[in-house]
């Protein structure tokens, strides 16, 4: 794989299926940036994820705050979070092979229910004093299972509703909201929440969120189906021999593998301290609570949405390899502030540069699989790209509560922010990312406005 890559027919741009060919009002009309907003399915479907994120934000808070609220300290929130990471890597393949084999519509529909149901349960749970940590734990890792199945065919559902030209706006549209949403108006209304009330609150106002996004999906229309549920010869194939060949695709294709295995040791630097270790820095080291914790969560958003929003006004860079990976590496960088003060604003500042180079990259990572995966294997290979680069994700969430005690939160931060430095040299330089990135170029030719 280190060798000097070759021209490959399967990183041919896949056709835009007949779907989405039909012409929508003339692109001048529109922002570069907001595009695929003529199209109504989209419309409904970016709706629906902008409520989930929210509610997902609120649930993220919501949880932390509440194994606290039973006393629980860094282990427990370890072991709360390992089971939701580990729910998501045990089922997330078989999420990429039904997102190529079933209505993804309807995938995404069953995972708002789950979630729905998780949601009320864990606030009704706490609201009648029932609720232990290993509830959580069990609860965390259903929730998990079924959010596997929800990226894989969103991420595959975007390429049959838009044009290839619109994907790079899309995918910074959903950069943007992620952060904004997720990150930072779900945590501040959960603090807002468990501030008044309790966390148990927050949880069943998450619930309620779910459902609004469920019924909204609920108006789309019937969307084209998976080549694999068309194709006679396709559904022939066995679950297995599928994953077999999304597994092909991924050893025998240098840059994505190379992505994944950068990031598989990004995920274990960076997961662990910022889902686990924070909410005791920001109150052992600032002395605030779960506002302060919010603040500092919300400061991560907005930085990835900024980011978003920038790499999404532009054209598809022509080093996007290379500027890729750099962007996580080098943004990876403030971490190692955030266990060296006491001031609450620092804290929030470094995450917001961490989140505005994440958000940059994470633009032109799911715009590079939209075009240069094969549209038969999309599902699959979106489901790989969660899989091993969570791979190390239940590990990281597990570790990082005994290492933080161990050797202290502050050392902890320092090495999550000074090592994924070299593993980008490493992927860049070891498979050659610059000299593939310029013999498959994405866009050789300036936009038309």
């Amino acid at each position: 794989m280190t060798g000097e890559p070759e021209p490959d027919p399967r990183d041919a741009p896949s056709p835009v299926p007949a779907a989405t060919t039909t012409a929508p009002p003339a692109p001048t009309r529109w922002p570069r940036a907001l595009r695929p907003f003529r199209h109504r399915e989209y419309r409904l479907l970016t709706a629906s994820m902008a409520v989930s994120l929210v509610a997902s934000g609120m649930w993220a808070v919501g949880l932390v705050w509440q194994v606290i609220a039973l006393g629980g300290g860094p282990t427990d929130v370890s072991v709360v979070m390992t089971g939701l990471s580990t729910g998501l890597l045990v089922c997330v393949l078989f999420g990429g092979v039904a997102a190529d084999r079933l209505p993804r519509r309807a995938l995404l529909i069953m995972v708002e229910t789950v979630r729905v149901a998780t949601a009320v349960l864990v606030g009704l749970l706490a609201a009648t004093g029932t609720l232990q940590v290993w509830h959580l734990a069990v609860i965390a890792f259903v929730l998990g299972a079924a959010e596997a199945f929800f990226f894989p065919a969103y991420t595959a559902l975007l390429p049959t509703i838009l044009p290839a030209d619109e994907l790079l706006a899309a995918n910074g549209v959903e950069g943007t909201l992620r952060p904004a949403a997720q990150a930072a108006l779900g945590p501040a209304l959960a603090g807002l929440l468990i501030g008044a009330f309790a966390p148990s609150i927050a949880l069943l106002g998450a619930g309620t969120l779910y459902g609004i996004a469920l019924v909204v999906l609920l108006f789309m229309q019937p969307l084209p189906m998976p080549v694999s549920m068309s194709d006679p010869a396709e559904e022939k194939s066995s679950i297995l021999g599928d994953l077999r060949e999304g597994f092909r695709y991924m050893f025998s294709t240098g840059w994505f593998f190379a992505t994944l295995a950068f990031a598989t040791f990004l995920v274990f630097m960076l997961l662990g301290p910022i889902e686990v270790l924070l909410p005791f820095a920001v109150r052992d080291q600032t002395g605030s609570g779960a506002s302060g914790y919010a603040l500092v969560v919300g400061a991560y958003g907005v930085g990835a949405m900024a980011g978003s929003i920038v790499t999404s006004s532009l054209r598809m860079p022509r080093r996007y390899l290379t500027i890729m990976i750099m962007a996580w590496g080098l943004g990876s960088v403030p971490m190692a502030i955030i266990g060296y003060t006491s001031q609450v604003w620092v804290m929030a500042v470094a995450l917001f540069v961490v989140g505005f180079a994440g958000g940059a990259a994470m633009v032109i990572w799911g715009t590079l699989l939209q075009r240069r995966v094969p549209s038969h294997l999309l599902g699959r290979v979106s489901s790989l790209d969660f899989f091993v680069s969570l791979a190390l994700m239940p590990v990281s969430m597990a570790a990082a509560g005994p290492i933080g005690e161990a050797i202290g939160i502050p050392l902890t931060f320092l090495i999550a922010g000074i090592v994924p430095v070299g593993l980008a040299v490493i992927a860049i330089v070891g498979w050659r990312l610059p000299a593939d990135e310029l013999a498959h170029p994405l866009d050789p030719e300036p936009a038309s406005t």
